[in-house]
This record gives C-alpha cells, sequence and structure tokens, in this order.
C-alpha cells in the first residue's frame, strides 16, 4: 500500500484546561478524532475544533470515550454493550450537530483510550459500538486497531473501515498494543518511530516486543497531539513519509 492517512486526537481542551497545539498540527494532518466532552473536551472546543478542521480541509471524527474525564478516559470501566452503543450513539450526535452547523460531514468514528482498546478484544462492545454508527450513518468510517474485534464488527454491519496503526507504541505478538502501565509500550526515539511506521506502511510488517515480527494493516496512522514533541514530530513524520514515496490523503479518498 502507498498511500495513508495521519490522524490525531484533538479537541482535548476543557474549560479553562488547554491541552495540544491543535491549529499547528491541523497543517500535517489529514483527519482529527474530535473529543466530545466525556474524556475531554466541551462544546466551545468542539466547536472550535470543528472550525479549524474544516478550514485546513482536515477529516472530521468523533472520538468518542468513556465518562471518566478524570482518567482522560484511560482506565477501564465495566460497561455493557448497551452502554456502549448509548455512549457511542450520544456523542456521534453531540459532534455531528456542530459539523452540520459548519456545513461539514463526518468522516469517521475512532473511539478512545480504553473504550478502544476493550472494543479491540470484546465482540460484544465492538459490535455495539459498530451498530451505533450505522443507525446513524453508513457512510461513516470506522477506526479501528489492526486485527482487532473492532474491525471484524464492521465489516459484519458493512461500514467501511481503516486498519489503524500507531507510531509511538510498541506492539505484543497477538497485534495488541503494550498497555501503558508496562515497560517499553512508548516509542520516545522519532527516528525509530518514524521507521516503525514506514515499515507498516510498505511492507506490512510490524516488530514486536517479544521480537517476533507479524503482519499488520496500516490505512492510518495515529499521532498524539498532546506530548512536549508533538509538533515537531507531526512535521518530521508527514516530511519522512513524503520522502519514502507515501502518499498521505484523507481516509475518506483512500478507502
Amino acid at each position: 500500500m502507498n498511500f495513508i492517512d495521519i490522524n490525531c486526537d484533538m479537541g482535548e481542551s476543557f474549560g479553562a484546561y488547554s491541552l495540544g497545539k491543535d491549529e499547528e498540527i491541523l497543517k500535517f494532518v489529514t483527519s482529527a478524532n474530535i473529543a466530545c466532552g466525556f474524556h475531554a473536551g466541551d462544546p466551545a472546543t468542539m466547536k472550535k475544533t470543528v472550525q479549524l478542521a474544516l478550514e485546513h480541509n482536515v477529516g472530521i471524527g468523533v472520538h468518542p470515550g468513556l465518562p471518566d474525564l478524570v482518567g482522560f478516559g484511560r482506565r477501564n470501566i465495566d460497561i455493557s454493550p448497551d452502554e456502549a452503543y448509548n455512549l457511542v450513539l450520544y456523542q456521534i450526535g453531540a459532534l455531528s450537530a456542530f459539523v452540520k452547523a459548519e456545513g461539514g460531514n463526518i468522516q469517521h468514528v475512532k473511539p478512545h483510550g480504553a473504550l478502544y482498546n476493550m472494543a479491540a478484544r470484546n465482540e460484544d462492545l465492538a459490535q455495539a459500538i459498530a451498530k451505533a454508527i450505522v443507525d446513524v450513518d453508513m457512510d461513516i468510517i470506522l477506526f479501528g486497531l489492526a486485527n482487532s474485534e473492532l474491525l471484524k464488527a464492521g465489516r459484519k454491519y458493512g461500514l467501511r473501515i481503516a486498519s489503524e496503526v500507531f507510531a509511538d507504541r510498541t506492539y505484543q505478538h497477538n497485534g495488541t498494543l503494550t498497555p501503558r502501565n508496562q515497560p517499553n509500550a512508548l516509542i520516545v526515539d522519532e527516528r525509530v518511530a518514524v521507521a516503525q511506521v514506514i515499515r507498516m506502511v510498505q511492507e506490512g510488517k510490524v516488530l514486536t516486543n517479544q521480537g517476533e515480527e507479524i503482519g499488520i494493516e496500516a490505512h492510518t496512522v495515529c499521532i498524539h497531539g498532546d506530548g512536549p514533541n508533538a509538533l515537531t514530530f507531526a512535521k518530521r513524520i508527514s516530511t519522512e513519509l513524503s520522502d519514502a514515496g507515501i502518499n498521505i490523503k484523507k481516509i475518506g479518498e483512500i478507502i
């Protein structure tokens, strides 16, 4: 595959608290995952981020999370499939209102944090999330971890799916991300991160923490916008992917 979408989590400021450099990073990504007020974000931030994404011609995504502001949506909560359906449906509706008011369209849905990782492993949660999208708009693309239950659920319901890989995370032998509370979960060397992405896109392979090569499909790569070097890394990965002959496009133009 010679195409890749670059996505970034955005709109995560809340009230008096400012997080990330959305306006600057939007120059180097093609898709924005916008928080909807559950794990981060608020109505004013949602509106501003939607406006910025449209100004930069960046695809707009709903980024639904668990109701966990204190834990930033990264703590597992034992929710039922019905609760997952309602949470996702609610957050799609919230962001859709701002997008419609600004004359735009929702491109994709990418669950956030713990909800994303739980749905990667749990078939019932994954299907509930896919069903929520189907019940709103069949044209919305579902982002999910490569080889995950979430992508299987998207296929089952006839959605377009985007297999997502991560620039700054390491992988386990079963294709899941190394949990953040375990050693060597994050890749801090930018050179290593960029090389991992290029290999995933061009060769369809990634080296796991166990030293085993596994196959992986990369339609979109996630970069994080809240780190201290987020902006410089966004510039770097955009430049180096292009230099490697990889075309960077919005996911809606790829699949």
